[in-house]
């Protein structure tokens, strides 16, 4: 294992600037650089933060031969064109999801990545929450049984969030309810029905020619007797904020909560259920990050203040796990757990369910990104 630390830059510092302690404490990071594109943010996070190396071009990073890795948390629209140009300049990547908004993207990414040979790794908060790191034990240990059916869900009022995401197609954003799903039947997706449901408000729907309120899908997932169904919604439908999977075994089954604060459901046969309180994960993470999982340890009011973080629970505790697989990863020598390949088939199980909702429910399969 190497000695020296690897250097990191983030780009993007609305919750983005949730990391920059986690990779500052990391025995095996620094935290090199920052990157905003308001100044006035940038030196105020310098300032809180002691990072000296401040930049408002991402691209003014990839000139730093010194520079190990970048991490991009900028609007969903900016990801795949800022992956590629760092990925050219021959940096680790970690970006936060979805990898891209079209297929031919996720192509082009998979196959740099592999051409230069750098780590990729999306960071899916939904692979690294508490519950399903809870649900993913009871899995490994054989307590779950067969899985015969998973459901995952991702319903947000995005009303407040501005540009790009105003009409934004809900199967384009999939990954939070996709990812689980994919790990626990431990098989990519294989093809989907895309179904489209009720109308949002015309001014929305020029903006991504996508009229639909709601979107759902089935997906088969591959070499596999499993199935899983997907919802989503940004826009005109009424629901508390939910970011949920639900998996279905032989032996337990689990659902996850209806109502914030409230605690999940583990059904233990017949008609036997209880609710179960879902342990804290710091124990899990080198002890120098370990409080990181408890979200209130990182940011101030202001920062808290952050869509993302209030309707995501601080994203379940997973920022140090996310930050720890990535490092490690570089430090390793080996894939990511969440590598270009699986980042693309969960990204583009939803961007083709969309296409199969406007399409009228089409079947669609996914490119095989192993054997482009």
């Amino acid at each position: 294992m190497p000695s020296q630390k690897v250097k990191v830059a983030i780009v993007g510092l609305g919750f983005g600037a949730d990391f920059i302690p986690i990779y500052q404490n990391h025995p095996h990071s620094e935290l090199y650089a920052i990157c905003q594109r308001s100044e006035d943010k940038l030196k105020a996070a310098g300032k809180k933060y002691g990072v000296d190396r401040l930049f408002t071009n991402y691209k003014d990073l990839l000139k730093l031969k010194e520079l190990d890795a970048i991490h991009i948390v900028t609007p969903a629209d900016t990801h795949a064109p800022i992956v590629i140009d760092c990925l050219k300049a021959e940096k680790h990547v970690a970006c936060t999801v979805p990898m891209a908004i079209d297929v031919e993207d996720c192509k082009e990414i998979v196959k740099l990545r592999r051409k230069v040979g750098v780590n990729y790794m999306m960071m899916e908060t939904a692979a690294y929450t508490r519950e399903f790191l809870y649900v993913k034990k009871l899995k490994d240990e054989g307590k779950l049984g067969k899985i015969q059916f998973l459901r995952g869900s991702h319903m947000q009022d995005m009303e407040e969030w501005g540009a790009p995401w105003p009409g934004w197609p809900p199967l384009n954003y999939a990954t939070h309810a996709v990812s689980p799903l994919a790990i626990l039947a431990d098989a990519p997706v294989e093809w989907v029905f895309g179904l489209g449901s009720g109308r949002i408000r015309e001014s929305y729907i020029k903006n991504w020619n996508c009229p639909f309120a709601v979107e759902s899908m089935l997906m088969k997932f591959k070499d596999s007797d499993i199935g899983g169904e997907v919802t989503r919604s940004l826009y005109d439908t009424v629901r508390q904020y939910i970011e949920s999977f639900d998996v279905y075994g032989q032996k337990l089954s689990f659902e996850w909560n209806k109502l914030d604060n409230e605690d999940p459901i583990l059904y233990t046969g017949k008609e036997d259920a209880q609710k179960v309180k879902i342990p804290d994960t710091g124990d899990m993470l080198p002890k120098e990050i370990a409080k990181y999982t408890r979200s209130f340890e990182v940011m101030d009011e202001e920062e808290k203040s952050h869509l993302s973080f209030i309707q995501g629970s601080g994203h379940g505790g997973s920022h140090p796990h996310l930050v720890h697989e990535f490092i490690m990863s570089i430090v390793e020598n080996r894939d990511s757990a969440i590598d270009a390949e699986k980042a693309a088939n969960w990204t583009c199980a939803g961007v083709l369910g969309n296409k199969s909702a406007l399409a009228g429910s089409e079947k669609m399969y996914l490119p095989d990104f192993w054997n482009l």
